[in-house]
């Protein structure tokens, strides 16, 4: 019976390898953006490498996530964005496979360069949970049946700004967990994935964000931790109850997001702090703070005792984890400036810029080197998402794979 069961597992484990691993959320599953075991081309447009592009309705800055073999995404459309969308899409094919649609409950003002479907949905493997600037969350199964939703704006009417909402959710174990902050009212909020229903809730400085939760993963799932960033600062808080285990009260930026691996966060504040979470008392120890290291809108990245900075001149740098020392710096195709959070595949950093150039860097060394270009020729101001050896990209209105053929 055991060795049965070995046979099993061992099939399981081999069948996860041959359908790659799951993009579930921003920056990733993990919030690392780094997909260390997938491998990309290096190059692309619209005759090389695309695999598939198929039109998106209506708006969106939300990226897309892939879950097993389908990727997911939201959208906005309408005159006040007010229609509410989830689409489903075959990764093979570019199939659509189901799309619905929901009237949003809250406010749906926001700036023109955004939208509605600002934040990325997220997922647990077995829902997804689309969240909008409105402030709505809808929970939803793989093959789109409708779990439940959330208005939130009706149980706290005044968490809104008048630029739009832009966090995105994260999930960590059976509870999803929603940034909510603006100047008038600000909460976070932990929500079981199988009902809904408010675990907890805890008030957060008043002021407006548009930062995006980080995820730290403990030995145990007693260990993990959600890192909230504000103007104030960082919050951890255990994503199951909702209790504070550390804050970091420096200041941070309210537009990109800390950076994270393992022990250690960079965060965006005073330029960049880094910071090291001690496993045993998990009290941050401030490791240093370099102000030439300010990141511009994407978030920073970490990568092998590195960290990769975008700033908004279209410099990438690469310093030293342990000291903040510049390695190198490089400038990049940067026309039209950036959003998208840089991701890491294959060794390789990926940039994308707003008129839709990207580059391609190799990671390490002591100088970098552009090892390859791509261009789309439409807007992309969102994260795109890696799996089975393809880039998700989501473009004004487009959603696209990238993969060699």
């Amino acid at each position: 019976m055991l060795r049965s069961t070995w046979k099993i597992g061992g099939v399981l484990c081999a069948l996860a390898l041959l359908t790659g691993a799951d993009w579930r959320q921003f920056r990733g599953t993990d919030t690392s953006s780094v997909a260390n075991n997938e491998t990309l081309p290096t190059s692309w447009s619209d005759k090389e490498n695309i695999a598939w592009k198929v039109k998106l309705p209506g708006r969106g800055l939300s990226g897309p996530i892939v879950v097993g073999d389908r990727v997911y995404i939201t959208a906005s459309s309408g005159h006040h964005q007010d229609r509410l969308h989830v689409l489903a899409f075959d990764a093979a094919t570019g199939a659509q496979l189901w799309e619905r649609q929901f009237w949003a409950t809250g406010r749906t003002m926001c700036h023109d360069k955004m939208a509605v479907a600002t934040p990325q949905p997220a997922s647990d493997g077995q829902r997804i949970f689309a969240f909008y600037s409105s402030n709505d969350l809808a929970c939803l199964d793989l093959d789109g049946n409708l779990l439940w939703f959330r208005g939130l704006t009706h149980d706290y009417p005044n968490a809104s700004n008048s630029l739009g909402m832009s966090s995105s959710p994260v999930v960590v174990g059976d509870t999803v967990i929603a940034q909510v902050e603006s100047d008038s009212e600000s909460f976070a909020a932990g929500l079981d994935v199988a009902t809904g229903v408010q675990r907890w809730k805890v008030d957060r400085p008043k002021m407006s964000n548009w930062t995006s939760p980080s995820v730290m993963l403990g030995k145990t799932s007693a260990d993990d931790v959600v890192v909230l960033q504000s103007g104030k600062g960082l919050s951890a808080y255990h994503p199951h109850t909702g209790k504070p285990v550390w804050s970091f009260d420096e200041g941070a930026s309210t537009i990109p997001s800390t950076g994270v691996s393992g022990e250690y966060l960079l965060v965006p504040s005073n330029g960049l702090t880094a910071l090291k979470v001690d496993s045993t008392s998990k009290n941050p120890q401030k490791l240093w703070n370099e102000s030439k290291l300010s990141p511009g809108t994407p978030s920073p990245v970490v990568v092998d005792g590195n960290v990769y900075v975008l700033n908004k001149a279209g410099v990438l740098t690469c310093a030293s984890v342990a000291d903040g020392k510049t390695i190198w710096q490089l400038r990049v195709n940067g026309k039209g400036g950036f959003c998208a959070t840089p991701v890491v595949a294959g060794g390789n950093i990926i940039l994308i810029n707003e008129e839709g150039g990207s580059t391609v860097v190799k990671l390490g060394g002591e100088k970098g080197e552009i090892v390859g270009s791509g261009e789309l020729g439409e807007q992309i101001l969102c994260t795109p998402a890696i799996s089975n050896g393809a880039l998700y990209v989501r473009s004004h209105g487009h959603l696209i794979k990238i993969a060699s053929k």
